[in-house]
């Protein structure tokens, strides 16, 4: 039987209605059919009525329920709201938050679920300070110690940053031998299971030309002594390489870059990729995507949002539902 595809609905005040919509005409109906949208009904039918765009909507009340294949099945969940793209952050955080519950319930309970994509999420409208999607569905399936791993794909190149979001005065205390290896395997297991084929990864230093390896700094103290582990553990490693060159042409040479934190690598592969990458995380009980960018909200009624990573998205996690 084939699997369906979980799309929540993210931030309402956000670019996400359009690049659902935008998406919905560019994927095929084999795909279309999988597909089930969590969002407030109303909301995303108001929002489509404001860009002038059309599509078929329909409210579902299980993964169960059979409907003409054009239509866009929405789980429907509520939202108090006068203006579809000024929804109060109340409402806002309610949604969201109420949408990831659901999600994550779902995929726990059935097993012809292929994962779950999540539209941008404004990280304020989280209760807890400091955290995103990849922290919030992590603790959702019990992980600790920071095992989950958040890694920035397409087809030429996968990043992956062993800290994720939190301020840059606390990276450099998160920066552990243990932390590493765990990460490292997670990436290396994970593209063994599902992409069918062991990595080459690189690993970065955490300071400028890796500190020169001075005996107090950290690449000398755990990351080298993460590297060693994991070569002992016939793992594809190497490095670590300084940060500020790799981006130029040693990246070629590797299926994944792995840095230390999230702004040592996210901007240079942005800018080498710009839209065409999805975000993954690694370590949950189900597969988790998203597009790999912002709410933009500066975007919002222009008609110039680009979908290209959440088609990519619904491509990538559709090859898991055959």
């Amino acid at each position: 039987m084939k699997k369906k595809i979980l799309i929540i609905g993210g931030d309402p005040n956000s670019i996400n209605s359009e690049i659902i919509f935008k998406s919905w005409k560019k994927i095929n109906l084999s795909i279309k059919k999988k597909i089930y949208l969590i969002t407030n009904y109303n909301l995303i039918r108001d929002q489509l009525k404001k860009l002038k765009f059309s599509i078929k909507l329909q409210k579902v009340k299980s993964l169960d329920e059979v409907f003409k294949n054009e239509y866009l099945k929405i789980i429907d969940l509520p939202a108090i709201y006068k203006d579809p793209f000024n929804v109060s952050k109340r409402e806002s955080s309610k949604l969201v938050t109420n949408s990831l519950d659901l999600a994550h319930k779902l995929c726990v309970k059935h097993k012809n679920i292929a994962g779950i994509i999540n539209c941008p999420i404004d990280k304020s409208l989280f209760k807890k300070s400091k955290i995103g999607v990849t922290e919030y569905l992590a603790f959702k399936c019990g992980l600790k110690n920071n095992s989950e791993v958040m890694l920035i794909k397409n087809k030429k190149l996968s990043v992956a940053p062993i800290t994720t979001h939190i301020n840059l005065n606390q990276v450099s205390k998160r920066i552990t031998k243990k932390t590493i290896i765990k990460k490292v395997n997670t990436i290396n297991n994970w593209f063994i299971a599902k992409l069918k084929y062991k990595p080459k990864i690189c690993i970065l230093g955490l300071n400028p030309h890796n500190a020169e390896f001075r005996s107090n700094s950290e690449e000398k103290k755990e990351i080298l002594p993460a590297i060693k582990k994991l070569k002992k553990n016939k793992i594809l490693i190497s490095g670590p390489l300084p940060a500020d060159t790799v981006f130029i042409e040693q990246y070629k040479k590797f299926d994944v870059v792995v840095g230390m934190y999230h702004d040592q690598i996210l901007p240079s592969f942005k800018t080498l990729f710009k839209f065409d990458a999805i975000n993954v995380t690694l370590g949950l009980k189900y597969l988790r995507v998203s597009p790999d960018h912002g709410v933009a909200k500066q975007l919002i009624k222009k008609n110039k949002a680009n979908p290209l990573s959440l088609i990519n998205c619904i491509k990538f996690i559709n090859k898991f539902s055959l």
